[in-house]
């Protein structure tokens, strides 16, 4: 590209972060901006206008230059004589690939002739709350008139596509005093000759619209607050939101696994409170990117905080099995011989007065999102409704776009899931050594994690290197402390709305003969690893039987709980507890779906905290070798003469606890390279 290509790509990603990075301007990975400019095709050597615009799924706050498609203005354009209709829009979508310039970048999305079609060298597609808030007033052509005057013009409701690309274009062409348009039920559209001069309108139009609602809007435009319904106490409606998170997980994964999100907000718990909590949240949503992350309603719980949790959890059953009959006949409508499958009817917001708001997806950051879009929804609403009244599109064009075939290409061609996609876990000790690599596996396979630890800035360290939020979280934990299992418990049922795997890691060694060990070792010894390790699991599975989903507790054990060692009879005889809990406890939980199965490792000695605590130095001590020799030692007395290291472990839990395995309970799993007189009978 020459400097001035460089120059205006560079603009454009530019001002797409800067406008995709504040929430007021648009949602994540809402909108799509773009750019126009000359290059010189390096065939024909021919000078050609290019079209630089962000990619289908991309975000704009965090969007880079492979997330631009770039297409030839001439050839796009050439596709208005072909163009036969609005009936044939997905046609159109289908030719953008037959105008890309050169290879790699995104696939264009359904926006590009918004971006191509337009005249201006820079324009900019957005959802601000205070646009669609305009968008989606009853009244929205007139207010537009009124707070705009004749800078933005009004576009009724059209769903995305070639037609409304003409449409703005023909805005653009016969509107020279026009800076963009509000787009009916949608968003809006700018313009400008300069990036700079597109960004300021863009702004100009999001900060008008927002003045003239704070304004203009009523005060409670919501209506009048509803006793019984106002926010509990934070730590009282922590405590509720956990206690439902596992039944309301159930709810929104009967038709495939969810993960969750928990809000709390003041916006959302405003809304909550109202008056118009029910016949608003009926509506539902207006633009079309919330209503595709959102469903097209929530489910609303409608008891006052009063309600007893097994109260709330009867009604909520009945809630459901209604919502799902309400969304099969919503499909029933207006399904055609065409339609794409129905992809489910859970519902992906849950709202439950004076608690909060519930949100699903297919991973957490999808989870997180949903709920940031209703978020804006709420917002949206209490905009309307502040000076006019909330009209959203039709149910029908909801149906059109939320089944609409391009929608489902898109389904199609996301990537396979992994392994343990959708699934929570929560691990004990896993801050260093053996449940810091499980940790990191299962979310490597996709998997949600809480790591727990004595330590609590050391596991939200590890953590932190795992990942975002979006993909782990650390908590401190004491597993010999009853309130801080149920509060670590808690944790991940807040952060990801429930509770699929649990391994117990937690642990400690006291190496010492019979003669030497104290009474304070021996219950030590036995708290931690015994009693911890009942605590973790009786927390986890309440967790899991109120989900209903079935799910994996996992004990890491040893090969010392088969295998008698000297000077070791703390930390044996405890193994042997924790590898009997494994019996019992696949017996028990098995009803319920649960599986339960052990893994006696042996010699892991690299990256272990008990090894680097003092145990490492005093085995070393009863086999006469070097510390630093020790790993090699319990590698050459093994039958494969292999080392152990904590990413073997990890392996073998990935394994047990994967679909594979889906039939396999009650097993201990040696993984030790081969230690004879520890095989199993």
């Amino acid at each position: 590209m020459t400097e001035s290509t460089n120059t205006t790509v560079a603009q454009l990603l530019a001002r797409s972060n800067r406008l995709g990075s504040d929430p007021r301007n648009t949602n994540y990975a809402g909108g799509n901006t773009s750019a126009k400019g000359h290059v010189t095709d390096p065939v024909t050597g021919d000078t050609v206008e290019l079209l630089w615009v962000k990619g289908s799924g991309g975000d704009l706050g965090t969007l880079t230059e492979n997330g631009l498609a770039t297409l030839r203005l001439d050839r796009m354009r050439s596709l208005v004589d072909v163009y036969r209709g609005v009936d044939h829009e997905d046609e159109m979508v289908a030719a953008f690939d037959y105008c890309l310039h050169g290879k790699g970048g995104a696939a264009p999305s359904i926006d590009t002739a918004m971006h191509g079609l337009v005249g201006a060298a820079h324009v900019d597609h957005l959802h601000p709350d205070s646009g669609i808030a305009i968008a989606t007033a009853a009244d929205g052509e007139q207010l537009t008139k009124n707070v705009f005057g004749e800078k933005v013009v009004w576009i009724p409701w059209r769903r995305p596509g070639f037609q409304l690309g003409l449409d703005i274009a023909e805005i653009h062409k016969t509107h020279p005093e026009a800076v963009g348009t509000i787009l009916g039920g949608h968003g809006i559209t700018a313009w400008g000759a300069s990036s700079d001069e597109a960004e300021a309108n863009s702004r100009w139009i999001i900060e008008t619209a927002q003045r003239y609602l704070d304004e203009n809007g009523s005060a409670t435009p919501f209506g009048e607050t509803v006793d019984g319904f106002t926010p509990l106490p934070v730590d009282e409606r922590r405590a509720r939101a956990a206690a439902l998170a596992p039944h309301l997980r159930r709810i929104a994964s009967r038709d495939r696994p969810m993960v969750g999100h928990f809000s709390d907000a003041d916006v959302v718990l405003e809304f909550l409170a109202s008056e118009k909590l029910a016949p608003l949240a009926e509506l539902g949503t207006s633009c079309p990117d919330h209503f595709l992350r959102t469903k097209v309603k929530p489910l609303v719980l409608e008891l006052p905080t009063s309600a007893t949790i097994d109260q709330y959890i009867a009604r909520l059953t009945e809630l459901h099995e209604a919502y799902r009959k309400d969304y099969l006949a919503y499909y029933n409508r207006h399904a055609t011989a065409d339609t794409p499958p129905v992809r489910g009817a859970d519902p992906a917001i849950i709202l439950v007065p004076g608690v909060g708001m519930f949100s699903y997806g297919k991973d957490k950051q999808t989870a997180r999102v949903a709920g940031e879009f209703y978020t804006n929804a709420v917002n949206v609403m209490r905009g309307a409704e502040s000076v006019s009244t909330y009209a959203p599109i039709d149910e029908s064009e909801k149906f059109r776009i939320e089944y609409w075939a391009l929608e489902e290409a898109k389904l199609q061609r996301m990537p396979a899931p992994r392994s343990h996609a959708s699934r929570i876990a929560l691990v004990t000790g896993a801050a260093s050594g053996i449940g810091r690599a499980i940790a990191t596996r299962l979310a490597a396979q996709g998997a949600c994690v809480v790591i727990a630890d004595l330590d609590g800035e050391k596991a939200r360290a590890a953590a932190e290197a795992i990942g975002n939020t979006d993909v782990a979280i650390g908590v401190q934990a004491d597993v010999t402390d009853s309130a801080q299992v149920h509060a670590a418990v808690d944790a991940a049922l807040l952060a990801f709305g429930g509770l699929d795997l649990l391994v117990n890691n937690a642990g400690l060694s006291i190496s010492k003969p019979l003669l030497d060990t104290t009474e304070q070792d021996w219950d030590l010894q036995h708290d931690v690893m015994a009693k911890g390790s009942f605590l973790v699991a009786q927390a986890g599975a309440k967790a899991m039987i109120d989900q209903g989903l079935g799910g994996d507790i996992v004990y890491i054990s040893s090969k010392n709980s088969v295998f008698a060692g000297p000077n070791n009879i703390a930390y044996s005889a405890v193994k042997a507890d924790q590898a009997h809990q494994v019996r019992l406890l696949a017996a028990e939980l098995g009803e319920h779906g649960i599986k339960v199965n052990g893994i006696n490792p042996d010699g892991v000695v690299r990256g272990s905290g008990i090894f680097a605590g003092g145990w490492g130095a005093k085995r070393a001590a009863v086999y006469g070798v070097d510390e630093e020799k020790l790993g090699e030692f319990y590698a050459q007395r093994t039958l494969l003469k292999r080392e152990v290291l904590p990413e073997h472990v990890a392996n073998a839990a990935a394994m047990i606890t994967s679909d594979e395995f889906s039939h396999t309970t009650g097993l201990h799993i040696p993984v030790d390279a081969g230690v004879a007189a520890a095989f199993l009978r």
